[in-house]
This record gives C-alpha cells, sequence and structure tokens, in this order.
C-alpha cells in the first residue's frame, strides 16, 4: 500500500492540476465570471481533497480484503473513478447551487460536467500517477 506522504502528495498534486485545467473551462462553458467559477472548483478541490484521501484509503483496504493486494484491472480502475464521483456529486450539488444562485438542475448539470470531466482526469492522472511512482513490491 501507498504511505501517507504518497498519499498526500497524489491528492494535492491531483487537485492542484484538476484546478488548473477545469476552472477557466468551466467558466467559458457555463458562461459564469472566472472567479466565481474559481471559488466553486477551490471549495469542491477542497472537500474532493479530503474525499480522495479518505476513499483510495478505503478502497485499497477494500482491494487487500478482497483481492490481497491493491493491483488494480482496467474494471476496477473504472469503478474506482466511478463510486469516487457518484460520492462528491451527491455532496456538491447543493453547494453549487446555493453559491452560483441557480437552480438544482442546472447545479445538477454543472455537477455533471465537473464529474465527466473529472471521471477522465482521474482515469488518466492515476494511471499517470501510478506510472510516475509505482507501488513498491514487497
Amino acid at each position: 500500500m501507498r504511505t501517507r506522504s504518497d498519499r498526500i502528495r497524489h491528492a494535492i498534486s491531483f487537485e492542484i492540476i484538476g484546478l488548473i485545467i477545469s476552472t477557466p473551462g468551466a467558466a467559458f462553458v457555463f458562461g459564469m465570471p472566472l472567479h466565481d467559477m474559481g471559488l466553486v472548483s477551490l471549495v469542491s478541490a477542497s472537500i474532493a481533497t479530503l474525499w480522495n484521501y479518505a476513499y483510495n484509503l478505503l478502497f485499497d483496504h477494500a482491494m487487500i480484503r478482497i483481492a490481497g493486494s491493491v493491483s488494480k484491472t482496467m474494471a476496477v480502475r473504472v469503478i474506482h473513478a466511478v463510486i469516487f464521483e457518484l460520492g462528491l456529486l451527491i455532496v456538491l450539488m447543493p453547494f453549487i447551487a446555493w453559491y452560483l444562485n441557480v437552480s438544482l438542475l442546472q447545479a445538477f448539470t454543472m455537477d455533471i460536467s465537473f464529474a465527466a470531466f473529472y471521471m477522465v482526469y482521474a482515469f488518466v492522472f492515476n494511471w499517470g500517477y501510478d506510472q510516475v511512482f509505482p507501488i513498491a513490491q514487497t
């Protein structure tokens, strides 16, 4: 399993790179001011960072219990990304609606768009992270 410092590096680098990519894109696509989307993105990223750490720790423990290792197949990586994003969707949608003063349906559309971006991004980032920082074999 990964060390605590590795998990922290993973979570922080994931969110920083994601913010750099997603914030300007979301402001443009949704026609919102960059500073509003920036704050929504920053709050969302902060919540997601905590969720990322806890979720990946729990997922790895489940992998060890079920499969005996943390080695992930392509199918497991897809399941991992989908469950992660569903959890965030449930938490973030009310915040987005409130802060941007939009309907829940608009917030849902925005949240789904973020989730779709981050699902693809999470898959690519986690694969790349595993290549750059492989888990030491014991």
